[in-house]
């Protein structure tokens, strides 16, 4: 993709501060599918960064190695395009982290935009937020929950919230791979 078709966006994965199913606030566990699938979302519509946000020790541990297979290791040399996919990818240990990181590349803060299985008050169209990512201006960083979603932390910092993903039916519980997938299809695809 050239780097006049490539948004100015960003993607995380958060991995806390994210709700519990009771509505706590949790930290939960790396999935390492999460870190390949959403990494070659990212490459394939043109997000970069992609960001895996925990503070845990040991799944930072897991993602680093990960990345060390992938980028430096055996991985790599047999299969190429996982490289390429996770070239972009960074471990960030919270949205602090992360917005410090899109500053300096981006000289500009981005315009945060959270996601979830919820309807949120200030929930934006897929077709208003396509536009606007495309116009000039800001960059974008789009925020996707693990565990039951965004903590109230996190969405009190969204600029915007995306409607949820939903079926014809009551039932609306993806798992965040397929909700990221459907996210920026409906967002950048073709």
């Amino acid at each position: 993709m050239s780097e006049a078709a490539r948004p100015r966006a960003a993607l995380a994965l958060v991995h806390y501060p994210v709700r519990d199913r009771a509505g706590g606030v949790q930290a939960t566990a790396v999935t390492p599918l999460n870190v390949h699938d959403l990494a070659r979302l990212a490459c394939t519509y043109g997000l970069a960064p992609f960001y895996v946000v925990t503070p845990l020790l040991s799944q930072k541990a897991l993602v680093e190695r990960i990345l060390r297979h992938w980028r430096e290791g055996h991985g790599g040399e047999v299969n190429p395009t996982r490289r390429e996919a996770l070239r972009d990818t960074v471990l960030a240990d919270s949205l602090n982290e992360v917005l410090a990181d899109l500053l300096r590349r981006e000289g500009t803060p981005p315009l945060l935009v959270g996601t979830g299985a919820r309807e949120e008050p200030r929930s934006i169209g897929y077709p208003e937020l396509a536009a606007r990512i495309a116009a000039p201006g800001r960059p974008w960083l789009l925020l996707f929950g693990t565990g039951s979603g965004l903590a109230p932390e996190l969405t009190a910092q969204c600029d915007h919230f995306l409607a949820p993903v939903r079926g014809p039916g009551e039932f609306n519980h993806l798992s965040v791979r397929t909700a990221v997938a459907i996210v920026l299809d409906r967002l950048f695809g073709k």
